[in-house]
């Protein structure tokens, strides 16, 4: 099944029902006590937007626009399922598949530098690890284009949903390696090169390509490259610890018919593909210096920016880079960003190609299965077409 399991955002894992919690009953955050919009955005129209969000069923949502004309926030729903308290402003969310624009930034900063090539052969970083990876390039694990298949289609090891992701995943630390074998062990979608499929395994890979060439962790060289010196002081990079810092609304995974709280889990089965934490204020800025040209230089920014067809069912006329995502909106405007979902949490984060504009929002939602799914899904792509086009 493909990662993405065609939603509006990438998942880093094909747990559809575990991004979800039950109904509730849903007001915005103004009726809760939300302060007024913080700039000049025309906060009215975006409130009704996300407002929309939850009362189309989702558990909470919060979101942020910056622009020319300032900067906007706002919330809407519940922190907690069946709570009275507004989800938080710049509360902290998992990021999911945003993870991968970091994880593919760090490698291109490395191609700058003259340390790795990216037409190079993965086998020439990881040898005897990856089967045929003297005809895989570290592009294309970047663009989902390596025919290695995600190593979340191994449900028996890496169950998904129900108890028995409770039992074996929730808690449990899986080294990244171990993640990459799974996959690289797994039948090929296609041969390297003659098709597009989503894949977790790639950013698995392109995480212990960084570690090789570096000597330091994923998760450290994302620290070192971009978050202290974009000083994005709300996002963290987890080796494995099961809380999310700081002021958060929390996730719900359905099981047996009822909502469990499952915002404490080990990130670590998402790794380089998956794992972060940030806010909706740390991931314009993040994009904003990245389309900005302060993380790469002009040639290597481009480069991320060549893109290959998507055909997984995901927005129309959205194409993959290298680790970011083009998407040309009904009203024109074409936007680069990313879209990401892990248990309990989905996101999107999208701006203009000079980094001037952006849309990036996090939602709680309710069990995918659910009839009201369409719905929710359908508010949270009009709040960015508000965002960029002015309507809804």
């Amino acid at each position: 099944m493909d990662a993405r399991a065609k939603t509006p955002w990438r998942t880093v894992t094909v747990w559809a029902a575990c991004l979800a919690a039950l109904a509730m009953p849903i007001t915005s955050a103004r009726a809760a006590g939300g302060r007024a919009p913080e700039s000049p955005v025309p906060g009215g129209r975006l409130q009704r937007s996300l407002d929309a969000v939850a009362t189309a069923g989702a558990v909470g949502a919060q979101a942020e626009v910056i622009g020319a004309d300032g900067r906007w926030r706002g919330v809407s729903g519940h922190a907690r399922l069946g709570g009275t308290r507004p989800v938080p402003r710049q509360g902290r969310f998992r990021i999911g598949s945003i993870t991968k624009t970091f994880t593919a930034t760090v490698l291109l900063q490395l191609a700058a530098q003259g340390r790795v090539g990216l037409d190079d052969p993965v086998e020439r970083y990881l040898p005897g690890l990856v089967p045929g990876g003297r005809h895989i390039t570290l592009r294309q694990l970047l663009n989902h284009t390596s025919g290695i298949a995600d190593y979340l289609d191994d449900a028996t090891t890496y169950p998904t949903a129900g108890r028995e992701f409770l039992e074996k995943v929730r808690y449990h630390t899986f080294p990244a390696e171990q993640l990459a074998r799974s996959g690289v062990a797994l039948p090929r979608y296609f041969p390297p090169g003659k098709g597009w499929h989503y894949s977790n395994t790639n950013y698995v890979l392109a995480g212990l390509i960084v570690e090789r060439v570096t000597g330091r962790s994923w998760q450290d060289e994302i620290t070192r490259r971009i978050v202290r010196p974009l000083e994005l002081h709300d996002t963290t990079v987890p080796y494995g610890d099961p809380d999310i810092p700081g002021p958060h609304a929390h996730g719900y995974m359905a099981i047996d018919g009822r909502a469990l709280d499952i915002t404490r889990m080990n990130p670590s089965i998402a790794g380089s593909a998956g794992a972060m934490i940030s806010t909706t204020g740390d991931l314009d800025r993040f994009y904003a210096a990245l389309l900005g040209g302060r993380l790469l230089p002009a040639a290597w920014l481009a480069e991320m920016k060549k893109t290959v067809p998507n055909p997984d069912g995901g927005p129309a006329e959205e194409a993959d880079g290298l680790g970011i995502d083009g998407m040309r909106l009904p009203c024109g405007v074409t936007v680069w960003g990313y879209d990401g979902g892990i248990v309990g949490y989905g996101s999107q984060s999208w701006h203009t190609a000079d980094g001037h504009r952006g849309v990036t929002l996090s939602v709680t939602l309710r069990d995918l299965s659910d009839p009201h799914t369409t719905q929710i899904l359908d508010a949270i792509q009009q709040t960015v077409g508000t965002a960029f086009c002015g309507t809804r």
